[in-house]
């Protein structure tokens, strides 16, 4: 299918130990960003808004091929505005909530212009952003919010629940006529995205009551107990014919238990991210279709509108970056290409 609106684009290398590749990743860009100054935490911000500006860009965490082009698209608002350091720096992994609150409540207290971030937790996270408003320090939320979400703090993010109530459509296309047993592999409970992801298929599911979900497991966001977690629902379900997983490590490590079960083509796999295995996995007829994001355009408008309301006191209001469902049909298109391949030289933020 050929259905497409805003999107987003996971880039970057095959998943590794998450030091390496976050080592690997602070190199790369360091390089490739000219005058933009990245690191892992600085002085403080600067008192004056018309001046240098230094902002605090907090991923979910480090090292995954989402967040490493969250980083581009920061970087590239940071260079295009001049005179704006991004203070990148992250957990490395998602489950982390508690040192995650700890590097916001750091950058609150090391006096950042401003702090653009995506929450592990949706209410643990709360009130490390009153904290920061509290001192004065403007949010803008990218990927995840809080609960509660204060008005003033904008979230830049995709419409989750409406992009997995497409990918139940997708799966049950796939699918066809006849009653089909699916599962959900979900990835952090707790999370605002796993919570709208989850609903919004659940919803979708309830257009097709020819599809019984048979199984709902997480995967922590991580490769290896996604593939614990899809081989247990396998054992359970032999008769599995569909999977939906919500997020790039959940539709790596479903993918490769289906592949091990000898299953692969046989088990439909709608996936979420775009990872470059999930890219040769849709190419190979592995995975069905993608529901991608645009995290480029989340970490560039993260920036890019702190920035102005920082300069030019210019209000901060939430949008939704896109998405698109990316098929093996389409994969190949000029417009999808774009969404896959960003670049600051034509950033797809408009």
């Amino acid at each position: 299918m050929a259905h497409t609106t805003t999107s987003r684009r996971t880039r970057g290398r095959r998943l590794r130990a998450p030091g390496l590749l976050a080592a690997a990743a602070v190199v790369a860009l360091l390089g490739a960003c000219g005058g933009v100054e990245v690191r892992d935490g600085g002085d403080g911000g600067s008192t004056d808004a018309s001046g240098p500006l230094k902002l605090a860009v907090v991923p979910k965490a480090v090292g995954a091929d989402y967040w490493n082009t969250v980083k581009a698209g920061a970087e590239c608002a940071a260079q295009r505005a001049g005179d704006v350091t991004v203070q990148w720096d992250g957990v490395t992994t998602e489950t982390d909530v508690e040192g995650q609150v700890n590097l916001i409540q750091n950058f609150v207290t090391r006096k950042v212009d401003g702090i653009v971030y995506a929450a592990t937790d949706s209410r643990a996270l709360a009130p490390a952003t009153e904290q920061a408003l509290g001192a004065d320090i403007p949010v803008a939320m990218i990927d995840s919010g809080t609960s509660p979400q204060p008005s003033t703090v904008p979230l830049f993010a995709t419409d989750n629940r409406a992009a997995a109530g497409e990918a139940a459509k997708l799966l049950a296309t796939e699918l066809g006529p006849g009653n089909h047993e699916v599962a959900l592999v979900e990835f952090q409970p707790g999370s605002q995205t796993n919570t709208e992801r989850v609903e919004g298929f659940k919803s979708g599911l309830a257009a097709y009551p020819n599809l019984k979900l048979v199984g709902q497991q997480p995967s922590r966001s991580d490769v290896n107990e996604a593939r614990r977690v899809t081989e247990n629902i396998l054992t359970a379900n032999p008769n599995l014919a569909g999977v939906f997983a919500a997020n790039e490590q959940s539709v790596l490590g479903a993918a490769q238990a289906i592949q091990a079960a000898n299953k692969s083509g046989k088990v439909v796999i709608i996936g979420w991210d775009a990872a470059p295995d999930e890219i040769a996995g849709l190419r190979s007829g592995q995975i069905s279709a993608l529901v991608v994001q645009n995290p480029f355009k989340m970490g560039y408008f993260g920036v890019d509108k702190m920035v102005k309301h920082l300069r030019d006191k210019t209000p901060l209001a939430s949008a939704d970056t896109g998405v698109t469902f990316v098929t093996k049909a389409n994969i190949d298109s000029a417009e999808i290409k774009a969404v896959l391949e960003p670049s600051c030289a034509n950033p797809p933020v408009q």
